[in-house]
């Protein structure tokens, strides 16, 4: 079978992104970890899928597998290249755009400077919506490893955020990993590092589940922007630095959205025989 794709990147979060709409796929006859395969294969962090919407208000449905195969709730990076994607595609011309994920719906706004603002919603704190075995919500869980503790937030998928001195410091992979099997979180988890470099700037490494360190998390520097806020240790403004670049957030307060403004790039287009 000979699909097409397109190959995007939000500040280097990498996407294959492909649409059932114009083309026939069924995705469960893709193996997606073999396609994510940078040496073998077309190499992403995420497969970002463009279906025809399921719910009443939604344009369309919008679906997201980690390179491991584990199909997710949300991706902010991969939202903006979806509003991107469906834009360049013709599949719309709205400039505002309702997409149905598996965490609920999100609306996609294509701003008139190019770049792209994403109202994630309302974040979420009560144990059962990450889900975390917690009894109750507390500003910090013990993690059970290096006597770390880290305060948790559902973008429309589970973050831990761990405040440190230095993220280049910090052991990404060797924490992330560990929470990954960790029953503390029983579906895993997202584990952003945060430095506090000020009331409007934030440092920001993240451990993706079910992919491991990427270049940039569009959910995890909401993440660690809302948790910020919510200790009182930013402004409702807030950039948040990536190592594939800058977020701007706007969080503020715990009844309020949250907005997510960033670029999203087309890679190229391509065909691959499955």
């Amino acid at each position: 079978m000979l699909i097409n794709f397109t190959k995007m990147h939000g500040l280097g979060n990498d996407f294959m992104v492909v649409d059932t709409i114009v083309q026939s796929l069924n995705i469960e006859d893709l193996n997606i970890p073999q396609l994510a395969e940078r040496h073998l294969g077309i190499g992403f962090d995420q497969l970002l899928v463009v279906q025809p919407p399921k719910h009443r208000e939604a344009d369309f449905d919008y679906r997201i597998f980690n390179a491991d195969g584990s199909e997710v709730e949300n991706c902010g990076n991969g939202a903006r290249c979806f509003a991107k994607y469906v834009r360049e595609q013709g599949l719309t011309w709205k400039s505002s755009i309702v997409v149905n994920t598996k965490g609920g719906l999100i609306t996609l706004q294509c701003d008139s400077d190019g770049g792209y603002t994403v109202n994630m919603g309302v974040p979420r704190w009560e144990p059962e919506d990450l889900p975390i075995n917690a009894k109750e919500r507390m500003a910090f869980y013990d993690l059970g490893i290096d006597n770390l503790q880290g305060a948790c937030v559902s973008m429309g998928n589970p973050h831990c955020v761990i405040r440190v001195d230095s993220v280049e410091k910090a052991e990404v992979n060797r924490i992330g990993a560990f929470l990954n099997q960790s029953s503390l979180f029983p579906e895993g988890v997202n584990v952003g590092f945060m430095e506090i470099l000020s009331t409007k700037a934030v440092k920001l490494r993240v451990y993706e589940r079910g992919v491991g360190e990427t270049q940039a998390c569009g959910t995890g520097a909401c993440a660690a922007a809302a948790i910020a806020r919510t200790q009182g240790l930013s402004e409702m403004d807030v950039t948040v630095h990536l190592r594939g670049g800058d977020l701007q957030i706007r969080y503020a307060s715990e009844q309020e959205v949250l907005l997510m403004k960033g670029p999203a790039t087309t890679v190229f287009q391509g065909q691959i025989d499955i």
